[in-house]
């Protein structure tokens, strides 16, 4: 038997094939992939008066068993046959899942964040430079846009002259983001050294000693870039190794290239000048010293983090997080102290 499918108000005369002996069968129905969420969305499935196929020994059946033709046996013979039910149309109803939408949006931001970040044109940067825009909330599960609240027109106020700066680098779209890399890493060095220059006049005009304002102002203005890094890297990122190894790699590109590149270029300086190179130490002994103990500390805070109890070096229960945010900042502000007492002569350094 074949029973004749309708669907979509299109007349499929060749439906699936039934066997006499079975009582069951399934209709598949193929939904086309148009690469989009699915909306709510209805069709109907009906099917049509049942073809008998003819029987033979092809189909399995001896001559014995062909059905008389013609008058009143062949009806008789084909009152047995199979035939639709009270119930031959179904409609097919197909629902929005605002919860699957949102979960899929927050993996592909998550996994994949050079889509996100990524520009093709000037024209976009500096569109998205003078707009405001919603800050990101990851408890919003609603799944539509949010607005600007207060707090990110402030932020985009306060922070609108560097977004406009910072829309003249170079698209990622060009040279396969190169132009956009080496842009970026020379307008950094030029607010790097901008910003030193500030610190050191403001260190000179309230009277601050070059080492306490280094240690101070200096760092916190270079290092609050790769703070706002390591956050988003903990974010987006499954397990804690980007976020804590940007802050390791970040000191290590300042110890081994910043310091080592310049002084490089000093000695060879100094020495095609026939003089030696010579810096004084000051208070670089104590403040190393300082600095690797304190290091050893949060190392060793990090390690006991990952007992099963806690989780992971980030994260985990209110009150471990809490109070190993309140010991980092704590010693941050100690090694401060110290270094300024030292560089002061309140305290004897080495």
């Amino acid at each position: 038997m074949r029973p004749k499918l309708v669907k979509a108000g299109v007349n499929c005369d060749k439906g699936p094939e039934v066997s006499v002996s079975k009582s069951r069968r399934y209709i598949e129905i193929k939904i086309i992939d148009d690469e989009e969420y699915e909306k709510n969305k209805n069709f109907h499935l009906q099917l049509g008066l049942p073809d008998l196929l003819d029987t033979g020994p092809r189909h399995g059946d001896s001559n014995e068993n062909r059905f008389p033709e013609g008058g009143e046996e062949e009806a008789i013979a084909k009152m047995g046959c199979p035939s639709l039910g009270e119930h031959s149309k179904l409609e097919v109803i197909i629902e929005e899942s605002y919860e699957f939408k949102s979960t899929v949006d927050k993996l592909i931001k998550k996994t994949n964040l050079a889509l996100v970040v990524g520009s093709s044109s000037w024209r976009e940067q500096f569109v998205n430079a003078v707009t405001v825009s919603a800050g990101d909330d990851e408890d919003d599960d609603s799944g539509e846009e949010r607005l600007p609240s207060c707090f990110d027109y402030i932020m985009h106020f306060l922070t609108v002259f560097w977004k406009v700066l910072f829309a003249f680098v170079p698209p990622t779209e060009y040279w396969c983001g190169w132009a956009c890399f080496f842009v970026s890493i020379c307008l950094i060095g030029v607010l790097t050294a901008l910003t030193g220059d500030l610190a050191a006049h403001f260190g000179c005009t309230v009277g601050l000693k070059d080492s306490v304002t280094a240690v101070v102002f200096v760092a916190l203005g270079t290092s609050v870039p790769d703070t706002f890094a390591s956050k988003v890297a903990a974010i987006q990122d499954q397990h804690a190794d980007a976020s804590i190894g940007n802050v390791t790699g970040s000191n290590a590109v300042n110890v081994f290239l910043g310091i080592g590149v310049a002084w490089t270029i000093a000695a060879g300086y100094w020495a095609s000048q026939g003089k030696p190179f010579q810096v004084n130490p000051g208070t670089l002994a104590f403040s190393v010293t300082l600095f690797t103990i304190f290091a050893f500390i949060s190392i060793a805070v990090l390690l006991y983090r990952r007992r099963a109890s806690i989780g992971g070096e980030l994260g985990g229960p209110r009150v471990p997080k809490t109070l190993a945010t309140l010991l980092f900042v704590s010693l941050w502000l100690v090694y401060i102290l110290l270094a300024a007492l030292e560089a002061y002569c309140h305290i004897e350094g080495f």
